[in-house]
């Protein structure tokens, strides 16, 4: 076992558990993140994106953030537009099916501006697994046969001391932090989701720090009353941060779905020049406003309000 990788579990056995309470705004959310530091993102292309977290990174000048996630969507694109990012571990890298593959990724990678790491969608899963389990590396059969795996200089392939078959060993993914998005939490961080939960959980799990952001704070009573319905418990939260809208322009589910309008409108601008058109958004969008209110005032009450409706409809139909 190699030292990297026992410092980390030193590090991430030395946490603090405590049952505390975790309540900070956004900005002092951001300044736990640190320049260089591998940080994991919850959700997958356009749900349960922790938005205003990213939003607050950028704004806040961070720098070198090595970022995974399972399904990478227009957070990358605004990664990579603002030199927060220089490298993306992902399966996927897409605004969204309907807008096609990320023209601002090619751009980058193309020009060498940045790295787009590629695995599939199950090896993802399987390093954050690795990661929550607290295993230097998993076995798994994805990406055999492929031009992927030939391509993943950390993967191995072996042959099973059981069956003799090969397999493919994929290493453990520990982000430094994870930026995961909710319905609801405490103000200690024992977080609730509604919907599909993707890789959040063993995201969590495999973080060594994890920052929360929510659609509101709930009472610690409240939370009791639904305790199924828990799935990242208090001992695993760094920092919790009450956000509504915190997805914007993206959905959360059973709150509110992508707000379509926009979203057009920034596919629109990276089409026409993906180099201006990211600029322009960040300009206009990111490092404009004042607030994160501010910056739901420029999508506009209307599309909010209509995104809103369309979560309610999904949600109680």
């Amino acid at each position: 076992m190699s030292e990297a990788y026992l410092e980390l579990r030193r590090r991430t056995a030395e946490r603090d558990r405590s049952l505390r309470e975790k309540v900070m705004s956004l900005e002092e959310a951001a300044a736990l993140v640190k320049d260089g530091d591998k940080v994991g993102i919850g959700g997958s292309t356009l749900s349960r994106t922790p938005m205003a977290m990213i939003w607050a990174l950028i704004r806040a000048g961070k720098k070198r953030l090595s970022c995974s996630r399972s399904i990478m969507s227009s957070e990358g694109e605004l990664l990579f537009g603002s030199g927060a990012s220089e490298h993306v571990l992902t399966s996927w890298f897409s605004q969204g099916i309907v807008w096609g593959v990320s023209k601002v990724m090619r751009l980058y990678t193309e020009s060498k501006r940045a790295r787009f790491e590629e695995w599939s969608h199950m090896a993802v899963g399987m390093r954050f697994k690795a990661g929550a389990m607290g295993v230097p590396f998993l076995p798994m059969r994805s990406m055999m046969g492929s031009g992927v795996l030939a391509r993943l200089p950390d993967a191995r392939q072996i042959d099973c001391p059981f069956t003799g078959e090969k397999l493919v060993l994929v290493p453990a993914l520990n982000p430094d932090v994870a930026l995961i998005h909710v319905q609801r939490c405490d103000a200690f961080g024992n977080a609730q989701m509604d919907g599909l939960q993707f890789m959040d959980i063993d995201l969590a799990m495999a973080a060594n720090r994890v920052i929360l952001t929510t659609e509101r704070i709930v009472s610690n009573d409240q939370i009791r009353r639904a305790p199924d319905q828990t799935k990242i418990p208090f001992m695993a939260v760094d920092a919790v941060v009450e956000v509504p809208f915190g997805c914007a322009p993206h959905e959360c589910y059973g709150v509110y779905e992508p707000f379509f309008k926009h979203l057009d409108m920034y596919a629109e601008l990276i089409r026409k020049d993906p180099a201006k058109g990211i600029a322009h958004y960040l300009d206009r969008y990111v490092y404009g406003p004042k607030s994160w209110t501010e910056y739901l005032s420029l999508i506009g009450v209307e599309e909010m309000l209509d995104a809103a409706r369309r979560g309610r409809r999904i949600h109680d139909d």
